[in-house]
């Protein structure tokens, strides 16, 4: 009988044991109860349950999280305020600078002509160069010209033939500086 109400004891003495360690003569002895351990696990759980819910790879169902369709104004583009949204933004802006830094080497290496293409002087003049000279002027600053001609395209700032430049074969492309 006294070694039942020692090990009812000692179970007790488990049950109120503090969580994880307990430091007793400068060592440290590990006293973890079996409800201690079952708690945490319950909340590591329900935590990682609560996370799989958010997670768009997961096969959970995901009654909590609201997914864009297709036509709304959100679909396709990441969360307000997050770090995906914010890299878009400085992303967004590096190009932006890229594409203005651009514009500026053709106005200081380009030539004026006209819509027509002769040198006479009129109201309608742009500024053109040679992709063959943008090319060797541009390639100290920035290995992606081809690239950052191509959004300068898409912005209506730059108009050139073809669909793709390639060094070489196209150095004597026109490019023209439409503003």
């Amino acid at each position: 009988m006294a070694t039942n109400s020692l090990s009812t004891a000692i179970m007790e003495a488990e049950d109120d044991a503090p969580a994880p360690a307990q430091l007793s003569n400068d060592t440290a002895v590990c006293i973890v109860s079996v409800k201690g351990l079952k708690e945490n696990w319950q909340k590591w759980s329900n935590e990682h349950q609560e996370y799989q819910k958010q997670n768009p790879f997961s096969q959970d169902t995901r009654p909590s999280m609201v997914v864009p369709q297709k036509g709304q104004d959100d679909y396709g583009r990441p969360l307000q305020g997050s770090l995906t949204e914010q890299r878009g933004k400085d992303a967004h802006t590096h190009i932006s600078n890229e594409v203005q830094e651009l514009c500026e080497v053709i106005r200081n290496i380009g030539e004026h002509r006209n819509q027509d293409g002769d040198g006479s002087d009129s109201d309608g003049k742009v500024i053109t160069v040679e992709f063959g000279k943008l090319f060797e002027h541009y390639v100290t600053i920035s290995n992606k010209l081809v690239g950052i001609l191509l959004r300068a395209r898409k912005q209506r700032l730059v108009d050139f033939e073809g669909e793709m430049l390639w060094q070489g074969q196209d150095d004597h492309v026109v490019i023209a500086l439409l503003q």
